[in-house]
């Protein structure tokens, strides 16, 4: 066996993995909202597939071995779980199509990105839609005919009120007289933390981050990082249950995408940093980012922005740790 069919070999045995760890979140999303998560992630994968096979193509390399990779796959899962569930397809195939080729083919493939596909691809639907990328349905709210009426344009209703809510980081973020006990009220389905049961499905990447870590598909530092300063700032920041409190720490480690940027973005080989303290300050910084953008920012959630900032800082962050430990050595 060659060292190239080797490192595809290994590749393409952590994308299954990963694939693997990331069907529990999928399963709990499912059961949250239903059949808008299993469309919206058909429409991601093909398109994915769809764009990896043509620049493959043009590029005049084997299409069979890079699709058999998986990276396409676990990029359109990553875009999905990040996506609202019913968002319209043409915004889920441009997220799809942009995350593809200016996050991976514009570099020069696998191994060769400096930013994180998925969250590329997210950071620019966010840009470019943000009324659309609100549409957030209420748990168990919507069926499956609606759902595909809402994706696929076939009403010209506007989406209906009884079932697009704001979730708990947009209401914490909107109006910060509510107490939590007030938020939790109003925006909670099945938990006290979260907002909605999503606590269930940021529980659900947890324990698909343990398995991937017992499977030493990635190091413990970027995602302890990213966990510790959010909880830490969060803390800090915390005045108790009272009114203008920027919610609790557990509140920030159980909503949005904490723990899926912790255990599967932030620990992206390629556009992460490589050593082991180099990424443990990476995900410091994703995580003290995510933070101010959920608080201070114009979007509720800043995980994909924090991601792609971090990004920017990669080499620096290499090089700083590179010289201390010179320095330490000498």
């Amino acid at each position: 066996m060659s060292p190239l069919e080797s490192v595809d070999q290994r590749l393409q045995q952590a994308m299954k993995l990963v694939l693997l760890a990331a069907a529990p979140g999928l399963l709990v999303m499912f059961w949250l909202y239903g059949w808008g998560v299993l469309i919206n992630l058909m429409l991601a994968a093909l398109t994915a597939l769809a764009v990896e096979a043509a620049v493959i193509k043009l590029r005049q390399r084997s299409i069979q071995s890079s699709l058999s990779d998986g990276s396409a796959l676990v990029t359109a899962t990553l875009l999905t779980l990040a996506l609202p569930p019913y968002c319209p397809w043409w915004l889920t195939v441009s997220a799809a199509a942009a995350a593809l080729l200016f996050g991976k083919h514009l570099y020069g493939g696998v191994g060769s990105n400096p930013f994180n596909p998925a969250m590329l691809g997210v950071a620019l639907a966010l840009v470019s839609f943000p009324q659309s990328m609100t549409h957030w349905p209420a748990a168990h709210g919507v069926d499956l005919v609606t759902g595909l009426q809402q994706i696929f344009g076939f009403s010209l209703s506007q989406t209906p009120d009884a079932w697009v809510q704001a979730t708990a980081l947009d209401a914490l973020r909107v109006n910060k007289s509510l107490t939590i006990d007030e938020l939790f009220a109003s925006h909670s389905a099945f938990g006290r933390f979260g907002g909605r049961g999503v606590e269930w499905l940021n529980l659900a990447f947890l324990a698909g981050g343990v398995f991937l870590l017992q499977r030493r598909v990635f190091t413990w530092h970027a995602p302890v990082g990213m966990l510790a300063s959010l909880f830490v700032i969060s803390l800090l920041c915390w005045n108790g249950s009272g009114s203008d409190s920027n919610g609790s720490p557990l509140f920030h480690l159980l909503s949005g995408a904490s723990m899926l940027g912790a255990f599967f973005i932030v620990t992206e080989p390629v556009s992460g940093a490589k050593s082991p303290g180099a990424r443990l300050l990476f995900g410091v910084g994703v995580g003290l980012l995510t933070y101010l953008i959920r608080t201070w920012g114009g979007y509720p959630d800043g995980v994909a922005f924090a991601v792609l900032l971090m990004n920017l800082c990669v080499p620096a962050l290499d090089r700083f740790v590179a010289a201390r430990q010179q320095r330490i050595a000498s």
